[in-house]
């Protein structure tokens, strides 16, 4: 009997070692697979870009608790791309994204078939033939530059009718970085959400030459308000206008318009309200994507063209930031909700009336907006690039 007892107990004891063993195996952390993502910027958190596309650096990890390892590297230039992403591939990250325009990523993704390259899209990567495991991305800004300007055009719009300013009088400035079809696309949405309140507005453009230069930027700002207008608006990098505008606004009324993140705390007595891309639904997904060995764009929701996607503010991929209340129009808040609201569903076409302009780089090259334009219909990054006569002038 007690021999019976005993190899019960010797028995029990074996499969409790079993079953504890096999478990261990089963849940041991080390055992799961840990994802690392590089990142590549082409700035630091100091300017709004980068500081807004860590955001959903942010998020990812959040969304993957454990399951994701970060791998950063800032202030790289487009030039310089190079070794820090063959650094990021030797040390195992399996995804790669980057906010710069560099091409040698999509030139340098062919060495490394196993690794997923995604890049924010550029002008020089349209039309071009991708590689398996080369992705770029985008979200549709134009509708969040519509609907700022919107935000501008009503406030322009008291401004004549209280007659603090003449019709003549409603100028609003833009600093932008380049004449290249991504300022000028954002240029020009901004200007026509402005008019579709202000058909009075006409804007001055002062371009920097720089993505990143607080002191242009801030110089390009001052220049436009001392031109005499009353709202400026940026695509630069900086705080720069923001700066320069609540400078200015304790002499006059003076308004500014930011992007890539608010700029309340900067500028509380200028900073009317801001727009961004929302960075976080693609770069989740296509970590989600990478993590369930799925094929990036099947895991991400938008509009896909290939190995690109874009979306806008019907997913969440452009954003409208926060309005100040304190010095906005009266009935503001209403207007944008009806411009957002349009542009979700489709209905407000953003590209479209009464205007024409051409090409800068070949004036022969011209456009009629009565015939419409659709922006981002077959490639991520924005390809509308008509200056548009009478209305938008470029000072030099």
């Amino acid at each position: 009997m007690k021999r019976y007892y005993a190899v019960t107990v010797f028995v029990s004891l074996l499969t409790l070692l079993a079953f504890t063993f096999v478990y261990r195996l089963w849940d041991d952390p080390a055992e799961k697979t840990v994802l690392k993502v590089g990142f590549i910027y082409e700035n630091d958190e100091i300017t709004p870009y980068t500081y807004n596309f860590t955001l959903a650096q942010k998020a990812l990890e959040q969304a993957y608790p454990g399951q994701v390892e970060i791998l950063t590297r800032s202030n790289v230039q487009d030039d310089q791309t190079e070794e820090p992403l063959r650094e990021l591939v030797r040390l195992g990250c399996g995804v790669i994204f980057s906010n710069s325009y560099s091409p040698q990523i999509r030139a340098l993704a062919p060495e490394y078939p196993e690794v997923q390259f995604c890049q924010v899209s550029f002008s020089a990567a349209a039309g071009l033939e991708y590689p398996a495991n080369y992705h770029t991305f985008n979200g549709e800004i134009y509708q969040g530059r519509y609907v700022t300007g919107v935000a501008a055009g009503m406030q322009l719009r008291a401004l004549i009718d209280s007659g603090k300013i003449t019709a003549k009088e409603a100028l609003v400035g833009y600093v932008g970085a380049f004449h290249t079809p991504e300022v000028i696309s954002g240029y020009t949405a901004f200007l026509l959400g402005v008019r579709s309140v202000a058909p009075e507005a006409v804007m001055h453009v002062r371009y920097t030459g720089t993505w990143s230069s607080y002191t242009l930027e801030r110089a390009s700002a001052r220049a436009l308000i001392d031109a005499g207008c009353v709202i400026i608006a940026q695509h630069t990098d900086t705080i720069g206008p923001a700066v320069a505008c609540e400078e200015a606004a304790a002499q006059r009324p003076v308004y500014h318009v930011g992007y890539n993140q608010s700029m309340l705390d900067m500028a509380p007595n200028a900073s009317l309200i801001s727009t961004r891309v929302n960075w976080t639904p693609y770069v989740v997904g296509a970590v989600g994507a990478v993590l369930e060995q799925k094929p990036i764009e099947s895991a991400v929701s938008g509009r896909v063209h290939g190995n690109d996607i874009c979306a806008g503010l019907d997913l969440g991929w452009v954003e409208i930031l926060e309005l100040n209340k304190a010095i906005a129009a009266e009935g503001t808040a209403e207007q944008i909700e009806r411009a957002i609201e349009g542009l979700r569903r489709g209905t407000l076409q953003v590209f479209d009336g009464d205007y024409s302009g051409s090409n800068p780089n070949n004036q022969r090259d011209t456009y009629d907006l009565n015939n419409g334009y659709r922006e981002n219909g077959e490639f991520s990054y924005p390809t509308f690039h008509y200056v548009l006569r009478n209305v938008i002038i470029i000072d030099r």
